[in-house]
């Protein structure tokens, strides 16, 4: 299941920086939530470690975990972090999405 889910190296790098300032794994969990304004949102938050049933991807030494139900919406993903004019943020490119939204973290199926 590891090869669903891709991280790439700009979004390990970002998860590994953040980690060290915070003296925490490196180690980032995506989970999808219900809400947003299409139906779901991606939520990243950083992980002391993996579940057992948990699908674990790794690029350079970073890990990015999912859940389970979570991974049935977000299977085939790359998680990316990008910085723009308008911010910096990781961003999801999610091929089952069948519509998104401006912001970005909200999607439908």
């Amino acid at each position: 299941m590891a090869d669903m889910l891709t991280l790439t190296p700009s979004a390990a790098a970002r998860v590994a920086a953040i980690a060290e300032k915070q003296a925490k794994p490196a180690i980032l969990r995506l989970s999808v939530e219900g809400g947003g304004c299409s139906g779901f949102q991606y939520k990243f938050d950083l992980s002391d470690g993996a579940d057992a049933d948990d699908s674990v991807s790794e690029t350079d030494g970073v890990r990015l975990v999912v859940d389970p139900v979570s991974l049935d919406l977000v299977a085939g993903s790359t998680v990316d972090f990008v910085e723009s004019l308008g911010g910096a943020a990781f961003k999801v490119e999610n091929p089952q999405a069948a519509a998104g939204c401006g912001c970005g973290s909200s999607f439908g199926i």
